[in-house]
């Protein structure tokens, strides 16, 4: 999986460019993003994911003034934010699972109040909604009609392209497979459901399940080492990612089944153990996706690496959508 190229800013080309942010309970990244998603200028800060709401706001204020400090600010249009969700682009708010602070968070708000915003636009998607938006342009879904693109990882994110668009939905959520029911009787999720995809197929799931068929855990235990495990034969580490798989599987079908797309993109670190998880994936596919209008859909590794939610984030705020998700600079409308 590559990622979206950087280039040298005195390289770039300046028809306007982007200020994208990418918010996440480890990490708040900066970029200057231009029109083909090459970013220019970066900015990092780890995510003070157990402070207060206005420590967090400041960690993200930091991240938007290294990014104003560069000379290219002055060519900056707009400014897209991908953040966890939930989200509700309806108020621009967001209620980040993991950054237990923010519910109901007047993000759009707040940063465009930050003084190098000025009178720019601001416009706010969910992270899996961006990556989406990534993948479809510059990535592994260009050229579809209708796709769905997923980031499995700690969790399980997608988003939706429709009619050859994003689909945010009413709320901006829309596409939220991590969260379908697909095990009647399984464990109550954090949200709040039972038996979610998210629960059985993400990283964090998958290591819990080798441990608990007796995989013999090393000292940083993760998907990764459970894939390092699975590629040298560890039958209990083959067993994790195949349920994974087989879950993911169901629910890449059932979306298939509901809105007829032929390619489902993934992303994210688990995908990163390459046919460790991809082979089970596609062999279950297979399974699952039985009628005959499903015959040409298939799954494929997203092109883009860890910066495509920044990339995803300026595509949006580039097209000024969705149109409720969107504010002016000082928090005008």
């Amino acid at each position: 999986m590559s990622s979206p190229r950087s280039a040298d800013p005195s390289s770039s080309a300046n028809d306007g460019l982007i200020a994208a942010l990418d918010i996440g309970g480890t990490k708040i990244a900066g970029a200057l993003v231009d029109r083909d998603g090459v970013l220019v200028h970066h900015a990092r800060r780890t995510t003070p994911a157990r402070e207060s709401a206005d420590i967090l706001l400041g960690a993200v204020h930091e991240v938007l003034g290294a990014l104003a400090v560069s000379p290219l600010w002055e060519q900056v249009q707009a400014v897209g934010i991908g953040s966890a969700g939930p989200i509700d682009v309806a108020h621009g708010t967001v209620s980040p699972v993991n950054i237990p602070a923010w519910r109901n968070f007047p993000l759009i708000e707040s940063v465009a109040r930050h003084p190098a915003v000025g009178d720019r636009p601001v416009t706010l998607a969910g992270d899996a909604v961006a990556m989406t938006a990534a993948e479809h342009r510059h990535g592994a879904a260009r050229g579809h009609t209708n796709a769905l693109c997923l980031v499995v990882s700690t969790g399980v994110g997608a988003g939706l392209v429709l009619n050859g668009s994003v689909h945010h939905g009413l709320t901006g959520n829309a596409g939220h497979l991590g969260h379908i029911s697909i095990d009647f009787d399984g464990e109550t999720c954090p949200c709040g459901a039972r038996g979610c995809l998210e629960a059985i197929a993400s990283g964090t799931a998958i290591t819990r399940h080798a441990l608990a068929l007796g995989w013999q855990a090393p000292p940083t235990a993760g998907a990764a080492a459970v894939a390092a495990a699975a590629r040298t034969g560890e039958a209990a580490a083959i067993a994790a990612f195949d349920r994974a798989a087989r879950a993911l599987a169901a629910g890449i079908a059932a979306t298939a089944a509901l809105i007829e797309i032929d390619i489902a993109v993934v992303g994210g670190g688990v995908a990163q153990s390459g046919e460790v998880f991809f082979e089970p994936l596609a062999r279950h596919l297979r399974s699952y996706a039985a009628m005959p209008f499903l015959e040409e859909l298939r799954v494929v590794p997203a092109e883009l690496g860890p910066d495509a939610g920044l990339v995803g984030a300026a595509v949006l705020a580039s097209a000024g959508v969705p149109p409720l998700a969107t504010v002016l600079g000082h928090g005008s409308r």
